[in-house]
């Protein structure tokens, strides 16, 4: 019998959930991120952690070691990045704990390098955990390393396995080593206080950072206790080591919480008084078609075309969808509209959703007409997902004038995190963006940087002789063209058939680089593997960030292979082909994406070009984000802010990120695997 136990998982200082510093078994809830900052003699640290799956944690891990740095010719002065991981491999059941094993530093300089198996328990308001750890876990009170009975090999345990540049993956110091040390300790929850209480005992014995001369002794010893006081907020203090005082800080949220639907602001329906509805004079007040238009578009969806099929007592609705980031919610008020505007001979609604251009898969729906419902009219039947159509010869459409121009206006702000010699560089800059619609699926997309506070340097530049500055030049952009033209480009998206996508662009197309180029995707229906192709020629941007350019052009030319997994919702990709410093290799990507619009995930690019010549980190890799404003605003918004999290920036294995491989994410919402798993969400209540 599986026991579910209720415990707070806390990050401990290290960000792997644990106690103060050392692991336990424990994990998130499937889709918490959290963020954890501690503070201490020895080092200070930013985590991010998240629970990828429900057995499966991750972190990424900033650590300023020594930070108050009273002398940097003779103190520990080191800026490490490394990322660690958490396997649950059993869950807690009435006699047996729950038992999980986890690496601290994956790749890089193994500075926090150490692995462990940990077991968790709880009894009553305790939660006991005890395991055992190698490499900095294996410091105190160790015994022989048991793995040494498979190989002899897992006595020896190679502490440069990150590489002399860092950034590699220490495959060959994983668990080995001629010692393992035993850690331990437990919680107290005292729920009427909002209070946990922590002990333990440290395998650690922190020799890297005495040699250091950062602390002269340390305890295995720490206790502490925590107060969950603000929602969703932790705050620690704690005593380590016998010799320091540590506080802490955390704070998550679920990235995987459905979507409620929220309330649409209230506006007078066309059916009413024409006075109140205020409905324009251009539109037939006594026509189904324009006051199933109005209501629409009063609810953040526009109708383009309606094709009656009378002879099937069918009807063919196109629309598009501007507010609502799930696109089940847009079909469930086309719907629920059109049940109230179509005329009662329709029995079938087949709704077809245009996203920028491209048709998703038609939604059919079984109209009710108010009839008592039989035994056989089961929920599921209502809703079917066919293939895309296209509505040719329309009975109704809507004329759209163009040119149009829609303008925008936001304070927004880049960051550009873990640079060596500063850990968080920042602009905060006035964004003006424009939209110009052409017709016939051209557009003009423009935006400018206002620069308002800026506190990016030049003092961190190339550092690899072998590669073109591709990329590291970034700065110069962002002092030299604070204030500048970030965008300026036509694009055009169609489809070619039912299966094959395109976009084409040219004009200035980032802060870095102008060009042309297109994309190609091959998305077969009901299919949850798709191919894709990428092309840009490029030239470097002066920088100023006005219209001038640079000596340096290249092309970029990339295969994308793509696959959308029943697993946990993630999107799997690999990037094959040709990058901006003329290296040639390939990405892959890993990305979970939820309904509610957030999506987190990871990737590494491998090239040509060796560790010598890439420089500190030996390849590129980083972290995606991508986080949606419906979650955090009380109406409908197709709005988000997406971001990369790169560890070093570097020259090689760099493409253009928003012009590489982009359409099979831009159509993940109104993919067949996304509107068959919501299509229950559709039905009109």
């Amino acid at each position: 019998m599986v026991i579910l136990c209720f415990v707070e998982a806390r990050s401990a200082d290290l960000g792997t959930t644990g106690l103060i510093d050392i692991p336990t078994a424990r994990m998130l809830n499937d889709g918490d991120f959290k963020l954890t900052f501690s503070s201490q003699q020895i080092a200070d640290i930013t985590n991010l952690t998240y629970q990828a799956t429900p057995w499966f944690e991750t972190t990424f891990r900033y650590t300023i070691f020594n930070p108050d740095k009273p002398n940097r010719n003779s103190f520990d002065v080191e800026n490490d990045r490394s990322y660690g991981i958490k396997v649950r491999l059993f869950n807690e059941r009435k006699y047996w704990p729950q038992v999980a094993v986890g690496i601290r530093d994956i790749l890089g300089t193994g500075a926090w390098g150490s692995e462990y198996i940990v077991s968790s328990k709880k009894i009553n308001q305790f939660d006991f955990s005890i395991g055992l750890g190698w490499g900095r876990l294996a410091q105190r009170n160790s015994f022989s390393n048991p793995f040494r009975l498979i190989n002899d090999n897992f006595n020896e345990r190679d502490y440069l396995s990150g590489g002399i540049h860092g950034g590699k993956t220490r495959f060959s110091s994983f668990f080995r080593g001629k010692d393992v040390g035993i850690f331990g300790g437990f919680s107290y929850q005292l729920p009427k206080y909002k209070i946990t209480l922590l002990a333990e005992y440290n395998s650690d014995a922190y020799q890297r950072e005495i040699a250091k001369t950062t602390v002269v002794d340390s305890s295995p010893i720490s206790y502490g206790l925590e107060w969950k006081g603000i929602k969703n907020v932790i705050l620690g203090l704690s005593h380590q080591q016998g010799v320091q005082w540590g506080v802490s800080i955390a704070s998550h949220f679920n990235t995987k919480e459905i979507i409620p639907r929220k309330n649409i602001l209230p506006f007078s329906s066309s059916t009413g008084d024409r006075y109140l509805s205020k409905t324009l004079n251009s539109l037939n007040y006594n026509l189904w078609y324009d006051r199933l238009f109005y209501d629409l578009e009063r609810s953040g969806i526009v109708l383009k075309k309606a094709q009656v099929l009378p002879e099937s007592s069918q009807i063919n609705i196109e629309i598009s969808n501007t507010q609502y980031m799930l696109a089940a919610d847009a079909i469930n008020r086309t719907l629920t509209l059109s049940e109230i505007h179509l005329p009662r001979a329709i029995k079938n609604i087949n709704v077809i959703l245009n996203e920028d251009g491209f048709l998703a898969p038609t939604v059919s729906y079984r109209k009710i007409n108010n009839e008592a419902p039989s035994p056989n009219n089961i929920e599921k039947d209502k809703i079917r997902m066919l293939d895309t159509r296209e509505i040719t010869n329309p009975t109704y459409y809507t004329e759209i004038l163009s040119p149009y121009v829609k303008f925008g206006a936001d304070l927004a702000a880049r960051f550009q995190f873990f640079d060596p010699n500063l850990p968080l560089k920042h602009q905060i800059f006035l964004k003006l963006s424009s939209e110009l619609h052409l017709g016939k699926d051209w557009n003009l997309f423009g935006a400018f940087a206002l620069d308002i506070e800026n506190n990016f340097d030049t003092n961190w530049g190339p550092n690899s002789p072998y590669l073109p500055n591709v990329r590291t030049n970034v700065d110069r952009y962002l002092t030299e063209g604070a204030t500048g033209i970030n965008s300026l480009y036509f694009e055009k998206r169609d489809m070619v058939s039912r299966r094959l996508y395109y976009r084409t662009y040219m004009g200035i197309l980032e802060d870095m680089y102008s060009g042309v180029g297109g994309e190609l995707l091959y998305l077969p229906f009901k299919s949850r593997w798709a191919l894709g192709t990428t092309i840009n020629a490029v030239i470097q941007r002066d920088y100023n960030k006005e219209f001038g350019l640079r000596d340096y052009k290249t092309v970029t030319a990339f295969i994308s292979l793509f696959y959308a997994s029943a697993f946990y919702n993630y999107d799997l990709a690999i990037h094959a082909g040709r990058y901006l410093a003329k290296d040639k290799g390939a990405t892959i990507e890993i990305r979970r994406t939820f309904e509610n619009g957030f999506s987190i995930g990871a990737f590494a690019t491998f090239t040509n070009v060796s560790a010598a010549e890439y420089g500190e980190g030996s390849f590129d890799k980083g972290l995606y984000f991508q986080i949606p404003f419906n979650s955090f605003v009380p109406r409908n918004t197709k709005g988000k802010v997406a971001t990369i999290l790169r560890s070093l920036q570097r020259d090689g294995g760099q493409k253009l990120d928003d012009f590489t491989g982009r359409l099979w994410h831009d159509l993940r919402s109104v993919r067949y695997d996304s509107f068959e798993k919501h299509k229950f969400r559709m039905i009109p209540k």
